[in-house]
């Protein structure tokens, strides 16, 4: 099977509402009147951000969701996406299945593949995702104000304490170990929550290399600190693991794909109202505060004698 017959046989799809997709030298996207684009672009390589022993059903899906992810950070309706694939070979009973569970949440958002690349090497995907949001709406990282709430989506952690299993490092009763590998092989991007979060929140970021390492950022780019409860954040797990670890893993393990944003305490009833119409969790575990850094505080208001580092490729 040749590169182009592969594109034509597991890719090639045809456009829906953009002007121009799959099989010329650009994409043509058309947002609406009153609409800005918003652009996002990841890439996940083989032993550094999955494994090799994973489903490539599951793969296929988590590739596009750590994007739309990005998109839901942001407040913005997925539009379409490239796809930027190497692989060792055009391996067939590979790239059906992979194909299968990308077109599933492509197909969930309406988010439709608009072109990209396909070479032979180390199996590396690359996809570039791009949304719309109404201009002037869009979610950023730098509007979050001292005395905000710091609200937190779905569950953290999970991810990280089946990568804890994989290492051997852990050992859980299977159906635990299942239950957090499924966050880790099919995280939840939280598109309909981000949206919903329009003229709500003040800042948001996507969590991906650890709830307080990508915390850091809206408080670097909005120049204030955080108090985080440490009993509201250990909640943030849902697997049940021992109790040392779980503030450690809730607060630094990364994979997660949820949503870390912040909003007025005066709006707590618009926050709960917005996640309860898109049927998604939401856990309140601190405020912003005027003094740079972050303050992990116990019940009486003492800090947690503990550092939680966050992910860094190059750390």
């Amino acid at each position: 099977m040749g590169e182009f017959e592969l594109i034509e046989r597991y890719f090639k799809r045809p456009s829906q509402r953009n002007v121009l997709g799959v099989g010329d030298d650009c994409a043509l996207l058309r947002p609406g009147p009153g609409m800005e684009l918003a652009v996002s672009t990841d890439m996940l390589v083989e032993g550094r951000h999955f494994l090799s022993t994973v489903n490539p059903r599951r793969l296929g899906y988590k590739s596009l969701a750590v994007n739309l992810s990005d998109l839901a950070a942001c407040g913005a309706k997925p539009l379409a996406f490239t796809l930027a694939l190497s692989l060792p070979a055009a391996d067939e009973a590979w790239l059906a299945p992979f194909a299968e569970g990308l077109f599933a949440l492509a197909d969930e958002h309406g988010c439709e593949v608009v072109g990209g690349d396909t070479t032979r090497g180390p199996l590396v995907i690359g996809i570039t995702v791009f949304g719309e949001v109404p201009t002037g709406e869009a979610l950023l990282r730098s509007g979050a104000h001292v005395g905000d709430d710091i609200w937190v989506s779905g569950t953290t952690g999970d991810a990280r304490v089946a990568l804890e299993v994989f290492r051997g490092t852990m050992s859980l009763p299977s159906e635990v170990f299942e239950q957090a590998r499924a966050r880790m092989e099919l995280p939840t991007p939280r598109v309909a929550l981000g949206q919903a979060l329009r003229g709500v929140a003040t800042a948001a970021v996507d969590i991906s290399d650890g709830l307080l390492g990508d915390l850091s950022h809206v408080l670097r780019a909005s120049g204030v600190g955080a108090r985080i409860d440490a009993e509201a954040a250990s909640s943030l797990l849902d697997v049940e693991v021992p109790s040392e670890r779980r503030l450690e893993f809730a607060l630094s393990g990364g994979d997660d794909y949820e949503l870390a944003f912040t909003a007025p305490a005066h709006r707590r009833d618009d926050v709960e109202r917005a996640a309860r119409a898109v049927h998604t969790r939401v856990t309140r575990i601190g405020r912003i505060e005027g003094e740079r850094g972050v303050r992990v505080v116990d019940a009486a208001g003492h800090p947690v004698p503990a550092s939680f580092a966050s992910f860094d490729h190059f750390g």
